[in-house]
């Protein structure tokens, strides 16, 4: 018989040159459900730092010179362990992220999916042959970047560290993964599955601690190559700011403030339902989350019932009870800053039609709420809110909807909904984000690039593009005789 998952709380450790460390500082991790304590975390000292630079610097020198096939088929059998132990870390995600069990476990498996596409990759990382004259080559080589500087973020705690260690080490490159201090456990499970599954020594480090004292150490030291980090803009900015003193390349995925351009030709009703379900998921804390409609008058009265509606029936509990659609917030301080959008956008004249409340009195829950003819002048139209808001505006067609979509200095991802293939073009052509869906909420898919413009990052991850910023591109010129 298989042995049955493991659901307590994981040991929580650092891991440094392919050995589990502790610490005498360490940080609390709490069950956002219930405000407990359920582990603590041990803090990276500048010499446990300096211990993963040099185990990356080791591990580097041997994975790049490991076969591509071979680096293949070894992330293919650390997917697949983390598939068999889907449960166990999808159970340790709601236990300190708050998610429902069920999109916990789908977030596990969306990790393994990165993780086997990277995979495949590895051996698809191709150059080519530049034609020349007759005794002459020009041959284009991509070659593995170095050890690489990686910070996650804490709203999806599996799949966000996966995109960054699959990507790293589908290219041939080491890695320092910092994952999030609040929701360490996905990155460990990732690291104990590939320590499972035979990764040399050095090629995955993992470390926690504060994050301002991990960046300034990792980034500025000549051993890192790359930095790769998703999360806030501000913070993002500081962080390309601190590389560009060593130029040093940068990834950066970073904030979102999704428009929905809803016409007036579409199933109003379907477009309302599978909106709201979006807009809560992960209580809204997605930086794809679909957040700013603009929707045709002549469907808008509808269209926010509908959303409204199904918003305000979002189940909302802790995510290991059956049933939940919503968990809490992840932390306090999200709870607070959506209390205080909410606040400032009614106070700007916004009509709250359902939520705009904290739940109860124990644990960081918040209903789900629907803003309805929200000025722009309210923080939360040039904010993200990354909370379960939805905020519905009307406009009087295509080119409105679009001028106002483009008008933050977001430009992850956006969405429509038609049938009119004339406004696909134009949503298209027209709006500034590097993520456009049509009759869909998807934004991201492990063969698709993924990644922002403006104020939303730079670089991509995911798909065939995903590999390029781990690799230099290195040119051979090469003539038969001496010229």
């Amino acid at each position: 018989m298989p042995t049955p998952p493991d659901l307590s709380y994981p040991e929580l450790r650092l891991f440094i040159g392919g050995e589990w460390r502790g610490g005498a500082e360490t940080l609390p991790v709490v069950n956002p459900s219930t405000e407990a304590e359920i582990g603590r975390l041990p803090v990276a000292t500048p010499a446990d730092l300096d211990d993963a630079l040099a185990a990356a610097e080791t591990g580097f020198a041997i994975w790049r010179h490991t076969p591509p096939r071979d680096r293949s088929d070894l992330i293919r059998r650390a997917a697949a362990l983390m598939r068999d132990r889907h449960n166990e870390i999808a159970h340790s995600i709601t236990l300190e992220h708050g998610k429902p069990f069920q999109q916990a476990r789908l977030e596990v498996i969306r990790g393994a999916e990165f993780f086997e596409w990277d995979a495949g990759e590895a051996t698809r990382t191709y150059g080519r042959v530049i034609p020349s004259a007759p005794g002459v080559k020009y041959i284009v080589h991509h070659q593995p970047i170095g050890p690489v500087a990686a910070f996650a973020p804490w709203n999806f705690p599996m799949s966000q560290p996966a995109r960054k260690v699959a990507g790293a080490l589908a290219s041939g490159c080491s890695i320092i993964l910092k994952a999030s201090e609040e929701t360490p456990a996905g990155a460990i499970h990732i690291a104990k599955a590939f320590e499972d599954a035979g990764l040399p020594a050095g090629v995955l480090n993992l470390v926690f601690g504060v994050p301002a004292d991990i960046s300034s150490h990792l980034i500025p030291d000549e051993r890192i190559r790359l930095v790769a980090f998703t999360g806030s803009t501000g913070v993002g900015r500081h962080l390309t700011g601190l590389a560009s003193q060593h130029m040093t390349p940068v990834l950066m995925e970073l904030g979102g403030h999704a428009p929905v351009i809803v016409c007036e030709d579409t199933d109003v009703d379907a477009a309302a339902v599978s909106s709201a379900i979006r807009a809560m998921r992960n209580a809204g804390q997605v930086c794809t989350s679909p957040t700013r409609f603009f929707v045709h008058e002549q469907i808008y009265d509808q269209f926010l019932t509908g959303i409204t509606t199904r918003s305000a029936a979002t189940v909302v509990g802790d995510g290991l009870t059956d049933g939940v659609e919503m968990g809490p917030l992840a932390n306090g301080r999200r709870l607070l800053a959506m209390q205080e959008l909410v606040e400032d956008a009614a106070a700007a004249g916004a009509t709250v039609t359902t939520g705009g409340s904290r739940i109860g009195v124990v644990g960081y829950f918040f209903e789900p709420t629907v803003l309805a003819d929200v000025p722009d002048h309210a923080r939360i139209m040039q904010e993200e809110p990354f909370g379960p808001v939805a905020i519905v505006n009307p406009v009087s067609g295509l080119d409105e909807a679009i001028a106002r979509a483009n008008s933050v200095p977001y430009g992850l991802a956006a969405y429509g909904f038609t049938n009119r293939a004339d406004f696909v073009d134009e949503m298209v052509e027209r709006v500034e984000a590097g993520n456009v869906s049509i009759n869909t909420l998807e934004a991201s898919l492990p063969e698709t690039p993924f990644g922002g413009m403006k104020s939303s990052g730079y670089g991509r991850e995911g798909g065939i593009e995903g590999l390029h910023h781990y690799t230099v591109v290195k040119n051979l010129s090469h003539s038969i005789e001496i010229v």
